[in-house]
């Protein structure tokens, strides 16, 4: 559980005054500025953001400094962090997705599948992607996929859903078939 958690990342510049679109990490998107500045992944740069408004999850700021269109372009991609400290506490079974990576996931049987390299939203829905031996796996981050989240143990339950595939073997015996 490091010291700064990722609140945000810049989309790219919103109209031409140097105003930028975050998509927002934090339950109320509009919070995205509401812990006081905020640093790039290497500590080396701060913002101050002004939030003007929102759209689907999608936040409009200005940030101090930044004048024009293409300074605002300049930072598209910029991963924007908060001290850990400065977030509200968590209840119980309760977690921040940043606790999750590096835990150890398990199938009910104790079976190792890997080890959580991070959770995403693609627009279907939370995934939570492991990294194991046998390559990475991206799997719904649902109670049905994940019923054990236990950060003090280092570990989570993973239950994937079973996958179908169709192959060359399923299509020939499908070619025979007449509907009959």
């Amino acid at each position: 559980m490091n010291g700064r958690l990722c609140v945000g990342v810049i989309l790219g510049a919103h109209g031409l005054k140097g105003a930028v679109r975050i998509k927002s990490f934090t339950a109320n998107p509009a919070d995205v500025a509401a812990y006081g500045l905020v640093e790039d992944e290497a500590g080396e740069r701060r913002f101050r953001l002004r939030v003007r408004g929102e759209v689907k999850g999608v936040v409009t700021a200005e940030i101090d400094g930044t004048a024009d269109r293409a300074a605002a372009e300049a930072l598209k991609g910029v991963r924007l962090y908060v001290a850990r400290t400065m977030l509200p506490a968590v209840e119980e079974e309760e977690f921040y997705y940043s606790d999750l990576v590096g835990l150890v996931a398990v199938r009910a049987d104790g079976e190792a599948l890997g080890k959580v390299k991070g959770v995403f939203d693609f627009g279907g829905g939370d995934v939570i992607e492991i990294e194991g031996p046998g390559g990475t796996v991206m799997i719904p981050f649902t109670k049905a996929a994940v019923p054990v989240v236990d950060i003090a143990g280092s570990r989570l339950v993973v239950e994937p859903p079973i996958m179908v595939e169709a192959g060359p073997e399923d299509d020939k015996e499908d070619a025979g078939n007449d509907g009959e």
